[in-house]
């Protein structure tokens, strides 16, 4: 990466969404990027400090949002869902530097869409439509 030193912010504004290998195109935003552990408290005998520990392990839903095109990849994978039928799939978020060259990426596993939605529709107003997809996703990896 030619612009870039080691020690440079990245941008926010340069990521890649692939989910089972195919890169989704137009993709505004993605967000809810988050691993967290539970915390458990106890405490033992007469001892008067509350002791902590890890507890279960927890990845927030992943919400996608992308201007709305006649591409129905996302609806339909809902749709399958919204059927009964869940249709787990693995994917990655990556970060890329200026030169469209992978830095990083985050992997999610086992997952399927919880929520479909197209954002608001404005006869006042010249923005894009958007469409938006929550992905419920039970583990994300640094790969």
């Amino acid at each position: 990466m030619p612009n870039r030193r080691p020690f440079d912010h990245i941008g926010a504004f340069n990521f890649l969404l692939e989910i089972e290998g195919v890169t989704q195109g137009a993709v505004l935003s993605v967000d809810g990027i988050t691993a967290r552990t539970d915390v458990v408290r106890f405490k033992d005998g007469s001892d008067t400090v509350v002791r902590q520990r890890p507890g279960r392990n927890h990845t927030d839903n992943i919400i996608v949002r992308r201007g709305y095109t006649n591409n129905d990849e996302l609806f339909n994978w809902y749709d399958v869902v919204r059927d009964g039928r869940v249709e787990r799939k693995s994917g990655s978020i990556i970060i890329a530097g200026d030169d469209a060259s992978e830095i990083t990426r985050f992997n999610f596993f086992e997952a399927w869409p919880c929520r479909w939605s197209l954002l608001v529709f404005d006869g006042d107003d010249s923005t894009t439509l958007i469409e938006e997809i929550e992905i419920a996703v039970e583990r994300i990896e640094k790969g």
